[in-house]
């Protein structure tokens, strides 16, 4: 399934709505995997016939996705997480140093135990995770708190975030070839923002 959501991803002949169909689907597939890998802890829930076991989330998950890509996959996430507050990151990629500039920064309480998933779809540089991380930092949140979700990466992305910060966790539906020497990942997709919204950034 995530393959034929990804195909339809990439081909650039895909409409709009295709396009956002296509997005919303694997983001849910994307949203239960990071559920599924949430830490539970075990309880005694009572049935209606009998006691049994049940599990619950150890830890309270908060939500930030960078702008404005990441508000694609926030709905899907939100149903899973229906309880998680949303933080939001405004980063802005420089085209000509391809170098992150964060315009806008928005964030909930985050508690001492509280579990991060930021969402953006394309990891390219790994600039803007990585100055996401920083600022969470500055916060007092460790990397090993945080979850990357991303649609497709490029192998140079992944290192770097991993060398700079090593125990964060990274949650990818595909890893693409590269990069080119634009900093666009290839084969890529074009701007998943341009394509979702149907708009250009300013």
């Amino acid at each position: 399934m995530k393959a034929a959501l990804l195909t339809i991803l990439r081909n650039k002949n895909t409409t709009q709505s295709e396009f956002r169909n296509a997005s919303d689907k694997l983001s849910e597939l994307l949203a239960a995997e990071a559920a599924e890998h949430t830490e539970m802890q075990s309880f005694i829930v009572e049935t209606p016939i009998s006691p049994t076991q049940g599990f619950k989330p150890i830890h309270s998950v908060v939500l930030i996705p960078i702008l404005r890509a990441g508000i694609a996959l926030l709905p899907a996430f939100m149903r899973i997480f229906d309880e998680a507050p949303v933080g939001f990151f405004g980063i802005r990629r420089d085209e000509e140093t391809a170098k992150p500039c964060l315009y806008y920064e928005n964030l909930p309480f985050i508690g001492d135990h509280d579990r991060i998933i930021i969402l953006d779809p394309m990891l390219a540089t790994g600039g803007s995770t990585i100055l996401a991380l920083e600022k969470l930092k500055a916060r007092g949140v460790a990397a090993k708190r945080v979850t990357l979700v991303s649609i497709i990466a490029a192998p140079e992305g992944i290192a770097r975030i991993k060398n700079s910060f090593p125990d964060i966790q990274i949650q990818i539906a595909a890893q693409d070839e590269k990069l080119d020497d634009k900093k666009f990942i290839v084969p890529g997709l074009g701007d998943y923002g341009d394509r979702y919204f149907g708009i250009h950034a300013s």
